[in-house]
């Protein structure tokens, strides 16, 4: 598989795609063409079997026991904003982390503003663990959900999810999982973390292209469509439809990507996730202890393979992340991600803010000869002396 430079940046997207990916996407634009759910010609009917296969392999790697509870959106982003928006109404309290992304932050303030929805945001320690009491006492009355990242997009650490569930289901009220950096990645039954959305991405984990992502909806559950229009059923109502997927799911389907998206995940159901999820975790291992004996190394995070996820953060004493992360892919050819990485309050946490962290993150593809490399590289940029320049959001 042809590769430019070393891709640390997996918790971005992941890159490069199994070769499946690849043509699937292109057999769809060459050979499918048609618009699914839209018309009884083969074109059309092979392009809907191209979404439902990849609905169903979905809902296999997630057990899932009615893909039709799995809606495709663009990204993890517009799934999130589909779960807050179309359960929460005026007056409603929801809780979630200091960990969470601005997908879930920003959703929130807006909902503050229009709608008058009460946040609490629970603190996390530096290593992005959750305290537990802490949580308990922040339910209240009317606290309609909670939102929580499966897995830190910043420093890595896996939430207890299953533990948290039980918590919230005890006192009524749903549990929201932000699992963008964890579907595909490791082993996840929705049945067994008890949750009742689930959102994710498809770009990352599961190996397909840009432009994908779904979320998943519990049987019983009821939202309000983010928009509605043609679904291709139910043409003669002016409603939106009530049956899933079709309700959420207005407008042409990037069918090309979900097809992608279909063959990412037969990829990784033929490779086995538990093996996926050993090689993230052996490279984890590999590079926190080589990372440890880097001079004036500042590690943030639980630092255990078994607490996180393959994303690690890091600060060189002296030196901008920025300029590090520039160095490595200009002087090294290896691609990370410097900054605050779409998540203030978690870089708050650990206590990076405002300049953030390099971050790495790892994928099936790398191996421990790249991370070898890459601690050599940073070693001699460690060595170097250079100004660093102030970092913005990213």
């Amino acid at each position: 598989m042809e590769q430019m430079g070393i891709y640390f940046d997996h918790a971005a997207t992941s890159f490069p795609k199994p070769e499946s990916v690849y043509q699937a996407i292109e057999h769809t634009l060459r050979h499918v063409g048609g618009n699914p759910g839209r018309g009884s010609h083969k074109r059309a009917l092979n392009a809907s079997r191209l979404v439902f296969n990849a609905r169903e392999k979905l809902a296999q790697i997630l057990n899932i026991p009615d893909s039709s509870h799995i809606i495709f959106t663009l990204n993890a982003t517009e799934a999130l904003n589909l779960a807050l928006k179309g359960l929460l109404k005026d007056g409603d309290h929801v809780i979630t982390s200091s960990l969470e992304h601005n997908s879930v932050l920003r959703p929130l303030r807006a909902l503050e503003q229009k709608r008058g929805v009460s946040k609490t945001i629970i603190p996390c320690t530096p290593e992005g663990f959750i305290d537990m009491e802490v949580l308990g006492k922040s339910l209240q009355r009317n606290t309609r959900l909670m939102v929580l990242t499966h897995a830190s997009n910043v420093i890595g650490t896996i939430m207890p999810v299953e533990e948290i569930s039980h918590l919230v289901h005890k006192r009524g009220v749903l549990l929201v999982l932000d699992a963008a950096q964890t579907v595909g990645t490791m082993p996840i039954d929705v049945g067994e973390l008890g949750v009742d959305l689930l959102a994710a991405s498809g770009h990352k984990g599961l190996l397909g292209p840009q432009g994908t992502g779904f979320l998943y909806i519990k049987e019983g559950l009821t939202l309000e469509p983010l928009f509605e229009g043609g679904t291709g059923s139910y043409s003669d109502y002016e409603e939106q439809p009530p049956e899933l997927p079709d309700r959420f799911e207005s407008g042409t389907h990037n069918t090309p990507g979900i097809a992608g998206l279909g063959a990412g995940v037969e990829y990784l159901l033929k490779e086995g996730l538990g093996k996926v999820w050993q090689h993230k975790k052996m490279l984890t291992a590999l590079a926190l202890e080589a990372l440890k004996e880097v001079p004036g190394i500042q590690l943030y995070g639980p630092k255990e393979p078994e607490q996180q996820i393959s994303v690690i953060s890091f600060n060189l004493a002296g030196h901008d992340p920025t300029s590090i992360g520039r160095s490595l892919d200009e002087e090294f050819d290896i691609q990370t991600r410097p900054g605050l990485h779409c998540a203030p309050l978690a870089h708050r946490a650990i206590g990076s803010f405002p300049l953030g962290t390099v971050r790495i993150s790892f994928g099936y593809f790398n191996t421990p000869a790249e991370i070898e490399y890459f601690i050599s590289a940073l070693i001699k940029i460690g060595c170097k002396g250079f100004k660093g320049s102030r970092i913005e959001g990213t």
